[in-house]
């Protein structure tokens, strides 16, 4: 796997793990009064889990050895997933009433008067760098 996509991955990688880590674990989720215990519970779950997650991709992108191109594949799967859960909750959210935001918690911003939610743009810069780092690796 060439360099560059192994530094735009462990960027993706970084994307779904030590942002979410650093949003999710204080007053706006992870230790919100206003939240109910069981969804506080779900999102410590989540948050942790994507990080045992991106501590494996990380390994299998940057670990010596052989097969270093099915490893580097393996991690782009393992981000995808990730993103890809993050974007069928953000489209779907009408049919179990969720929302991007809580008003009590990371609200989005206004740039030129148009609303724009801090998480969707993130993940969405994160999706775009993996797919150029996927394109970097598959014309090699």
């Amino acid at each position: 796997m060439p360099l560059t996509a192994k530094f735009l991955l462990t960027l993706v990688t970084l994307g779904y793990s030590v942002i979410p880590s650093i949003f999710d674990f204080n007053a706006t989720h992870a230790t919100n009064p206003k939240w109910m215990p069981h969804a506080r519970f779900h999102v410590v779950w989540q948050v942790v889990s994507y990080d045992c997650i991106a501590l494996i991709a990380l390994v299998l992108i940057w670990a010596p050895g052989e097969m270093a191109a099915a490893r580097g594949w393996l991690a782009t799967g393992l981000a995808a997933s990730v993103y890809a859960g993050f974007f069928s909750a953000a489209f779907g959210k009408k049919l179990y009433g969720g929302a991007d935001y809580d008003t009590n918690g990371v609200l989005p911003l206004h740039v030129f008067g148009i609303e724009v939610d801090v998480n969707i743009s993130i993940f969405t810069t994160m999706v775009a760098l993996l797919a150029i780092a996927a394109g970097i690796a598959a014309a090699v």
